[in-house]
């Protein structure tokens, strides 16, 4: 063979050995989490800016929102990026740093803008937002809402109370022997004629003010809520204003002790603490004397109608309903956002690339009516919020003797009712929401880094404060039996609770749609709401009535229906939720309406689904339509699921504000992770407990028991 022969037979077999490219055999391109989090936003059938927008109220409180965000972002006496490492008393310290920043805005900005402020604040720092809350809120609420005229002139232009020049406040109205039971507190206050003065004293170790914010170490002076009592008589727990601090020295008062009560479950950066009075005196014009008024002779003069005090509470409840909605959206955004890209096994075992979390139909059911609950929540928040300014405004215009106070009175106490109860749903359910979205992320949710173990721990306290939220409950469930007791006797009932006007046509009413697809309709979900806590409220009127027969006064009938009472608020709460997320949904731009309807259908359905037994049991739906509105669920659910994202975006919360790696815009969830972790323990660091560690290993091992042998082996 010749040469050239040979080396194209060489040529040939290396040719048929060569393995050609394939392009089943290349390695597949896996999309990384910027990518994954990029295509979510993709989908989006709608314009986020639009949703944000009317989410916010308008284009000019978005921008004023975002201008918050980023001041607040750009002031490092708000870093928060080495919050999760600070000690209680390194997280008091920067609380106060901020007071001198936010104290500026309260003069200058108009109050509508000034609460937007606080509401970003709340999100941030929830900590600072109360302490400086318990100023402005609580102590400086009391003045305005419990003091005259010319009181309030005097603490606010001449003690600086608006101003924080010269004082600050705190509120003690809790007392370590009772809560929620203000009628029961202890503190007295004893009218001295002679001197013209109240006597305020701590007569028990029950009747310690507990609990009190700013007062360990801050609060100068304070709003002292105690039982009057003039010339023997009491006349039921007042206001006072007592100075607790020399303002320059900063030391106590006479008669007053004051101490830290330490270490608590969240929002250490407020001082809470505890206070004894013994025997402190205070000018009669002490006295907050709006409604209830002492005389310098000692004459006592009631207000006419005791329940224009109610207002002072009522802000605060609505407050948390407001924030409720807030916080959820931002737990809601961090386990959102990290379902978007986290990637786990794989549902398709063609697919290259594990799957994302929120593909997995298990995952979309556990966030999927959370976000939906964030949204309803957001809207009951606003309209909540409305009504209360609406009441206030016409609160102040309406004197006693006018014509119209009698329609007033009657919105006052639904508005007080339905806030009581709302704050108890919504700060129920938010809590509940946050440690859902904790447990999503899986073993990352234990860090402290990711956001929501503080999160919740910051928010629980809301559901104990200013009103216990099982009492709430039952306070609505009181409002409910007496609205249903007068709509039996005839009285139109107000449009809160309209459905108690309808008894005679709604109690025995099922649901009369054709087919299942028509349950798919706001007004069929809200009747079906109507029917089952038209239902619900009627039992406990009724076994409120059984008991009154059965010879018991209110108060135990009250007591024996509480369960009832209590599933009546809830339910009555839920249908309330509902409509006020339809009615919201009604007015909302013609392009935001069909995702808005989507997700409204979820919290509708959802809600129905968890409280089954109620419908079945008032027969609103049978077992077959019961079925179809759980399978809906899972529908919704995938529905919103290819949107989800961009509804979270529309949130239009800052990473500064998510403060959370796992939570990122951009979906680099690791390596911002990492990065936070390595920054906050830098490697490198001495060790901390290195000797210890070299005594265990260094011991003589003679010193120890040897083990015995294994009875087994023996045998």
């Amino acid at each position: 063979m010749s040469e050239s022969a040979a080396s194209r037979r060489l040529g040939a077999v290396q040719s048929h050995m060569q393995v050609a490219p394939c392009a089943a055999e290349e390695e597949p391109k896996l999309k990384s989490p910027v990518e994954s989090m990029s295509e979510e936003r993709q989908k989006a059938t709608f314009n986020v800016r639009e949703l944000t927008y009317f989410l916010d109220g308008g284009e000019k409180f978005t921008k004023v929102r975002e201008k918050f965000m980023m001041e607040l972002e750009r002031d490092p006496t708000f870093r928060m990026n080495d919050i999760y490492d600070l000690t209680k008393d390194e997280i008091r310290v920067r609380t106060l740093e901020k007071f001198r920043t936010i104290v500026h805005y309260v003069s200058s900005e108009p109050v509508p803008i000034f609460t937007l402020r606080m509401q970003t604040i709340s999100l941030i720092d929830p900590g600072f937002w109360t302490r400086f809350g318990v100023h402005y809120g609580l102590f400086f609420g009391a003045l305005r809402g419990s003091a005259t005229s010319s009181q309030f002139s005097h603490w606010v232009a001449t003690k600086g109370a608006l101003a924080m020049s010269g004082m600050i406040g705190c509120f003690a109205m809790t007392e370590l022997g009772h809560g929620s039971n203000v009628a029961g507190l202890e503190t007295t206050a004893t009218f001295d004629e002679a001197a013209d003065q109240f006597i305020i004293h701590t007569p028990t170790v029950t009747a310690t003010k507990w609990w009190i914010g700013g007062a360990a170490h801050t609060a100068t002076h304070c709003v002292v809520f105690a039982q009057l009592i003039v010339r023997g008589k009491r006349y039921g727990v007042k206001s006072f204003i007592v100075q607790l601090r020399d303002t320059t020295t900063y030391n106590l008062m006479p008669g007053v002790n004051i101490g830290d009560i330490g270490k608590k479950m969240g929002r250490d950066g407020i001082d809470n603490g505890w206070i004894q009075f013994t025997s402190v005196r205070i000018p009669r014009t002490n006295m907050l004397m709006k409604h209830t008024k002492v005389s310098r002779a000692g004459d006592v003069k009631e207000p006419p109608m005791a329940q224009l005090t109610y207002g002072a509470l009522i802000q605060g409840r609505v407050a948390m309903v407001v924030d409720s909605g807030n916080v959820a959206k931002k737990a809601v955004a961090i386990a959102g956002r990290y379902a978007a890209v986290r990637r786990q096994f794989s549902s398709n075992p063609h697919d290259a690339q594990e799957t994302k979390l929120i593909d997995y139909a298990i995952h979309q059911y556990r966030l999927m009516p959370l976000l939906a609950m964030a949204y309803a929540f957001h809207f009951t928040g606003v309209e909540t919020n409305k009504l209360y300014e609406e009441l206030m405004d016409k609160l102040e215009s309406t004197q006693p003797d006018d014509p119209t106070m009698g329609e007033v009175i009657e919105t006052l106490k639904e508005t007080h009712a339905t806030s009581a109860g709302l704050k108890a749903f919504c700060t129920w359910g938010t809590l509940n929401a946050i440690e859902a979205c904790r447990q999503t992320l899986g073993g990352h949710g234990y860090s402290a880094y990711t956001g929501l173990a503080s999160t919740y721990n910051d928010f629980a306290v809301h559901c104990t404060w200013e009103g216990d939220n099982t009492i709430l409950t039952l306070q609505l469930g009181r409002y409910l039996v007496n609205c249903y007791r007068e709509a039996l006797s005839g009285k139109s009932q107000p449009e809160g609770v309209d459905y108690l006007n309808h008894l005679d046509t709604l109690l025995a009413q099922g649901c009369a749609v054709k087919t299942n697809e028509g349950i798919l309709d706001f007004d069929i979900i809200q009747q079906a709401w109507g029917v089952v806590t038209a239902n619900v409220v009627k039992k406990a009127g009724d076994d409120f009535s059984e008991s009154l027969k059965q010879g018991m006064n209110p108060e135990a009938a009250y007591e024996e229906c509480s369960q009832a009472r209590l599933a009546a608020a809830k339910i009555h709460s839920f249908g309330y939720v509902f409509r006020r997320f339809a009615q919201a949904v009604r007015s909302a731009p013609e392009g935001l309406r069909p995702i808005l309807t989507k997700v409204c259908l979820l919290y509708g359905l959802y809600s129905i689904e968890q409280n089954a037994g109620f419908f079945l049991q008032y027969r609103y739906f049978t077992p077959s339509q019961m079925d179809y509105v759980r399978a809906q669920v899972n529908v919704l659910c995938r529905d919103v699921r290819q949107e989800y994202i961009p509804l979270i975006d529309a949130f239009n919360y800052s990473d500064y504000v998510i403060n959370s790696p796992l939570g990122v815009y951009d979906g680099n969830i690791y390596e911002k992770y990492f990065d936070q972790v390595k920054r906050q323990n830098p490697v490198g660091r001495p060790h901390p407990y290195l000797p210890l560690i070299q005594t265990l290993l260094g011991r003589n091992i003679e010193d120890d028991e040897p083990l015995e042998d294994d009875d087994d082996d023996d045998e």
